[in-house]
């Protein structure tokens, strides 16, 4: 399988949609309000996506995977911040459950795939 845009990376599209549900999820009620809160977490969010990008066009295995690394813990960071979004009646359970299941999804996957590239012998366009 060979990729040529970031965009086509299954994980990629995943972050994306879980940046875009933060967004809509922080744009009204109390949490629109508490500017650092929402900042952090739609910073989070979005540097999900936003790190498994530039990793990707580092074009090195080795740059990508670190990136991958990053990615992963952004999600993770994420996730405890929807905690402390719910804890604080920002968002409602249903929202909640939502996060924390595409957070944990996204963060299997991207351990699944830093283990393919380790293993792949897959070293990127930079070391061709």
């Amino acid at each position: 399988m060979t990729l040529s845009n970031f965009e086509d990376l299954p994980i990629w599209q995943k972050a994306r949609e879980l940046s875009k549900f933060v967004f809509n999820i922080t744009n009204s009620g109390p949490v629109e309000k508490d500017f650092r809160f929402r900042d952090q977490i739609r910073s989070s969010a979005g540097s999900v996506a936003d790190n498994i990008a530039e990793g990707f066009e580092r074009e090195g295995n080795k740059e990508f995977i670190q990136f991958l690394y990053i990615a992963k813990g952004s999600c993770g960071e994420t996730r405890s911040q929807s905690y402390r979004a719910f804890d604080n009646q920002y968002i409602n359970n249903e929202q909640l459950d939502y996060l924390i299941e595409k957070t944990k999804e996204i963060s299997i996957d991207i351990a699944d795939f830093i283990k393919y590239l380790k293993t792949s012998g897959i070293k990127g366009n930079k070391y061709k």
